[in-house]
């Protein structure tokens, strides 16, 4: 995907230490920020389907995994 010019506010002595050792910041923002947005969708996505994977973990507490005798280990 093209990269886009965001504006980003940063604590100085952060932006100024960075600098000194030669980080890519833009990269360094890159990384965090998608991960911080992979962390969030995933939040979301158990939160939506919170109520289903608990169903269906009460359901394998009782009955047992479907395949369970199919299983060589």
């Amino acid at each position: 995907m093209a990269r886009v010019k965001v504006n980003l506010t940063l604590n100085g002595d952060v932006a100024e230490n960075a600098r000194a050792l030669g980080l890519n910041m833009s990269r360094l923002a890159d990384a965090a920020i998608a991960e911080a947005v992979k962390i969030e969708r995933n939040r979301l996505w158990r939160a939506e389907n919170g109520a289903a994977i608990a169903i269906y973990a009460e359901e394998v507490a009782k009955e047992g995994l479907a395949l369970t005798r199919f299983r060589s280990f």
